[in-house]
């Protein structure tokens, strides 16, 4: 009746540390991709800490465990877009993410956490069944709109911790989502991995909940 799952944008090589964190704690993860600049020259300052994608060769293994999910291929603002390049956005990613892992792609998280209907009505076209934004909920519930999938709070809110533990003390009969999102390159900017671990560390001392990735907890088939 409870479920965890984590979802990390970009393909950044922090993203290494998170899986390492993950699988010593049994936790699954999507994370989404920008296949179109996964090279280690795309790159940038954050907070003083270098942030660089991992290169499209390398994807392949880094993620098998967890799930590969569409960014957009180049993480562009998808309000801006044409109807053509916004179909060339997704299609192209999906299509280069399939390529690589073998394997159906059904998940997004939309760049910038920017999207309308439009955005919306593209995704499903390309055979996207859920999609990620950054609007936290600061709640369990379960989003009624899988193209509206609002995470319970990024990693760094304050409340994180309080979150997590009414959410393992909460008695209830009803399906409950632990939903928490953000960067890879942000734990080496805010200088705070010992908060993920901290958090994976009691979460996986907790009973009755299930860890799945995105598409796991939210059931939706490949």
């Amino acid at each position: 009746m409870k479920n965890v799952t984590f979802s990390f944008d970009d393909g950044v090589f922090q993203d290494k540390k998170i899986i390492e964190i993950f699988d010593e704690y049994g936790i699954k993860g999507t994370f989404n991709l920008n296949s179109g600049m996964m090279t280690p020259e795309s790159s940038w300052d954050f907070k003083g800490k270098r942030a660089r994608r991992i290169d499209i060769s390398k994807v392949g293994d880094v993620y098998k465990n967890h799930e590969p999910a569409v960014h957009f291929l180049t993480h562009p603002f998808p309000t801006k877009l044409s109807d053509e390049e916004l179909d060339f956005e997704i299609s192209e990613d999906k299509k280069n993410l399939e390529r690589i892992f073998e394997r159906e792609i059904v998940g997004s998280a939309y760049p910038y956490g920017e999207f309308d209907e439009r955005t919306k009505a593209a995704l499903k076209k390309h055979g996207i069944k859920y999609a990620r934004t950054v609007a936290e909920t600061f709640d369990f519930k379960l989003p009624s709109d899988p193209f509206e999938l609002n995470p319970t709070c990024h990693y760094n809110n304050a409340k994180l911790f309080e979150l997590a533990k009414a959410f393992a003390e909460e008695e209830t009969d009803e399906s409950m989502l632990f939903y928490v999102w953000g960067h890879g390159y942000e734990l080496d900017g805010y200088d705070n991995w010992d908060v993920l671990k901290r958090l994976c560390k009691y979460l996986s001392k907790q009973n009755n909940i299930f860890f799945g990735t995105n598409s796991e907890v939210f059931k939706i088939r490949t």
